[in-house]
């Protein structure tokens, strides 16, 4: 499952919308200030003895291409942008007015199971929050900027190699803290949470 580019502006534009629903900034409905209460990993009720902070690693399985891969995955940083760089990422600006990029570095270590054959899902189910809130997906974000591999480019992972993923989300501008969630399935799993402060770190 892997991003592209050329659906970058109507993705985040369905997501943002959805984010707005969550915020209830249309005031009809009393329930829609509430967080949204579907199953997955981003939504389930965190265990507080599950909240990491940055550099620490859990173990957790990803099911790539037929079989089960066993990986260290650890959140690093949170590098957060400007308005002016959430400007590049859409085709209508005032629709993401007051976000900023926030792009989530995760190290995974493949632990155990075969080298990948095809394309790591490993980051899939990367989540980040801001203040409580999931942000919006960034679909199309680049892949490989500083710091990060595309996963594209990555062939024939193998037990011992590491390599850092990100996942880029537009996140209220001036949040407070932040939030890298991470399941080991994408639907229904209780995540990993790695606190991080308004800087990232």
């Amino acid at each position: 499952m892997k991003k592209n580019m050329l659906y970058a502006a109507p993705a985040i534009a369905l997501a943002l919308a959805a984010l707005t629903a969550c915020n209830g900034s249309d005031g009809k409905n009393d329930d829609s200030s509430k967080p949204e209460k579907a199953a997955s990993p981003a939504q389930s009720a965190p265990d507080k003895d599950r909240y990491l902070t940055a550099g620490q690693s859990v173990t957790g399985k990803v099911k790539e291409d037929d079989a089960a891969v066993t990986y260290d995955v650890a959140a690093q940083k949170i590098e957060v942008g400007t308005e002016a760089d959430t400007k590049k990422m859409v085709q209508d600006p005032e629709q993401a007015k007051g976000m900023v990029p926030a792009t989530a570095y995760l190290k995974f270590t493949h632990k155990a199971g075969p080298a990948l054959t095809g394309t790591s899902d490993a980051a899939d189910p990367t989540r980040v929050f801001a203040d409580g809130r999931r942000g919006a997906l960034v679909i199309g974000a680049p892949e490989d900027g500083p710091g990060c591999e595309d996963p594209l480019d990555i062939e024939g992972w193998k037990s011992g190699e590491s390599h850092v993923l990100c996942e880029t989300y537009l996140v209220p501008k001036g949040a407070k803290a932040l939030e890298v969630q991470w399941a080991e399935k994408e639907d229904g799993g209780t995540p990993h949470i790695w606190k991080f402060d308004a800087a990232g770190k």
